[in-house]
């Protein structure tokens, strides 16, 4: 990542010393690229190890599991177009909502943005940590400390454009990760071997240690109470983890306006791949194969400390291609962690509110040094976070199930303040605030009665989490919505729309140089034409009801298309056969399969092929230009 940094400074127009190249990339990011690095940046430990773990009792969830995490992507899409529309020029949501609804408001959502933050790195660092110390005897506390160190370094050189490399890079990997596996599985391990003795091990399992709630006891069943629950659990989940990271918001932020949307409706289709393929070969695999002499804990099954660390899959993949299998589980739960921890790292950087609250009159490079400064700060605080976790028994599945618990009030408010004009200061303060303490209240009381004593360990459960989820999620809009109306607003966004680029507002942030000033004017390359805050370049108000006016169909499409794709995944699809108590037959369950390994495929190919395609042009200038230069011949 360094290398191609490097490259980048030495050949391409844009350079990381600017505050606006190194929070947003030049906002210049194609929709190939943005749907890769979406797919990179939510494909956490959990996403690998979680979605395995639960499919180890209940088959579909992978399912549940991919649903729970790509409708929100998609829906994102429809707030990335009011971003564009209302907050062209912002860099974080906290500036939109700084500007929008004061201080106030900015330290309310600051709490739940910082909160996320440390909710994703420990759920990152912890399920990494305990891969890598299952499979290679590491300390768990010395992994939790270097992952995020290394990855700092690459951060702080390349800014985002990095990361979204980096992105690229590590889709590939986990992709061909993912494939290995299910040829394995599915073609050529002695252990499994085919789709129909998968199915076969599965119906003895369900004879030999049957599930409790599930239709026949079976693992291959969608009428699966715990299922159902695990489902709204991870829904909630998804939500808060999507809508309250700012490294989503930094996504839209950095993509080209026009195609912001269709890069997360990307994103979202090609995301959900990961852990339905994933999940279904290992996570089954598992539980298959317990029986296996060759499964590391044979002839005892996973204890629960193991299972919720989400050790299934590693052991699933020992089996299946030996000490091959406990490297690239390895190296694909490295590979999620590095790249959803190098997007948190810059979105963290972004939230520091050095210019908001310390220096207002800042310039770009100064703000750039601060967040180089910061970066280093969070890295080393994300190892001692994830140590402390680790030292009080909290592991990934613990966070998994807490994280829709506690940011879950959150993401209405959140959501209404870039695309409602009548929400006020105090909609959002009683959505936040009020839907928060019923959600606390909802979490203890149902935790209470539904398992008679208020511990950790039932406060995580599935049952306790969507208690208090589904009570502040909804509470938090009911509040947000009817305080605002009582008083209702009419923001018509030009606050927000007067945002502009840090770099325009420093009239010497070029000063970091004559040299790269020069450096610039005599590049041989002008790949991009450098995207502008609409706030900051004049332009006929004709042109900007235009701009706004097509940014509006594409809300509008990315509302229907993401309405449809979540009524296919939460509703069409499970709830008919859940209700019908149906067991998958052989066919239908052969069927499945290829259905989990033709989207594998397609999203694949969606990832790894389209920024390529979309980037040829520039890539072959680059590599033409750099061969002169390595010749000593003229560059023009």
């Amino acid at each position: 990542m360094v290398t191609l940094t490097m490259l980048q400074r030495k050949f391409f127009k844009f350079s990381p010393a600017s505050s606006e190249e190194f929070t947003s990339a030049s906002r210049s990011i194609k929709p190939g690229l943005v749907c890769c690095g979406i797919v990179s940046a939510w494909t956490w430990s959990a996403t690998l190890l979680q979605s395995s773990t639960g499919s180890i009792y209940i088959w579909l969830v992978s399912s549940w599991y991919g649903a729970g995490g790509t409708i929100q992507v998609c829906m994102f899409g429809m707030i990335a177009s009011k971003v564009k529309m209302n907050a062209n020029g912002a860099h974080t949501f906290l500036e939109i909502v700084k500007v929008r609804f004061g201080t106030g408001g900015h330290i309310l959502f600051m709490f739940y943005a910082f909160l996320c933050i440390l909710i994703t790195c420990g759920s990152l660092l912890l399920g990494g940590a305990a891969t890598v110390n299952a499979l290679t005897g590491m300390n768990v506390n010395a992994a939790c400390f270097l992952l995020p160190i290394g990855i700092a370094v690459y951060v702080i050189f390349g800014g985002l454009r990095a990361t979204f490399i980096c992105d690229w890079t590590h889709t590939i990997i986990l992709f061909i990760i993912i494939y290995v596996f299910i040829f394995k599985a599915y073609g050529t391990s002695p252990a499994v071997g085919s789709v129909s003795e998968l199915y076969d091990l599965l119906q003895q399992a369900a004879i030999d240690a049957p599930v409790v709630g599930n239709q026949d006891g079976s693992y291959l069943t969608m009428k699966s109470n715990q299922g159902l629950v695990f489902g709204a659990a991870a829904i909630l989940s998804g939500f808060a983890g999507v809508f309250c990271d700012q490294g989503y918001w930094q996504r839209a932020i950095a993509s080209q306006p026009e195609s912001t949307t269709k890069a997360y409706m990307l994103g979202g289709l090609s995301w959900f791949a990961v852990p339905w393929a994933f999940a279904s070969c290992l996570g089954l695999s598992a539980r298959a194969l317990l029986n296996n002499p060759n499964f590391p804990t044979y002839p005892s099954p996973l204890s629960p400390t193991q299972t919720s660390a989400g050790l299934a899959a590693p052991a699933a993949a020992v089996v299946l291609m030996g000490k091959g299998g406990a490297i690239a589980v390895l190296l694909a739960v490295f590979m999620a962690v590095t790249s959803a921890a190098s997007s948190e790292l810059i979105g963290v950087s972004s939230l520091f509110i050095y210019r908001t609250y310390f220096r207002p009159n800042a310039t770009g490079e100064e703000i750039v040094r601060v967040s180089h400064y910061f970066i280093c700060f969070w890295a080393v605080w994300m190892g001692c976070w994830a140590s402390i976790l680790n030292a009080g028994n909290i592991n990934l599945g613990w966070l998994y199930y807490v994280q829709g618990v506690v940011l879950s009030p959150a993401v209405i408010p959140i959501t209404l303040t870039i695309s409602w004009s009548k929400l006020t200061r105090a909609g959002i303060f009683c959505g936040a605030i009020g839907g928060g303490i019923l959600g606390m209240l909802a979490w203890m009381i149902g935790c209470l009665k539904i398992y008679g004593q208020i511990n950790v360990p039932n406060l995580a459960d599935p049952y306790s989490a969507v208690c208090s989820g589904l009570t502040g999620l909804l509470f938090s809009g009911i509040f947000t919505v009817s305080v605002s109306l009582m008083s209702p607003g009419d923001y018509d966004f030009s606050g927000t729309r007067a945002i502009a680029m840090l770099d325009n507002q420093a009239k010497d942030h070029m000063h970091q140089g004559s040299e790269n000033s020069s450096r610039e004017r005599e590049s041989p390359l002008d790949l991009e034409k450098q995207p502008k805050s609409f706030s900051s370049v004049p332009s006929a108000p004709k042109d900007e009801e235009q701009r706004i006016a097509s940014l509006q169909r594409v809300f509008k499409k990315a509302f229907i298309y993401s309405t449809i794709f979540a009524a296919i995944v939460i509703i069409i699809v499970p709830l008919p056969m859940f209700f019908s108590h149906y067991v998958f037959s052989r066919k239908f369950y052969t069927f499945w399969t290829a259905c989990t390994i033709i989207w594998a495929f397609a999203s694949g190919t969606f990832c790894i092929i389209l920024p390529l395609w979309e980037s040829r042009k520039e890539m072959g200038t680059i590599l033409k230009v750099a061969y002169r230069s390595s010749i000593g011949e003229p560059s023009i």
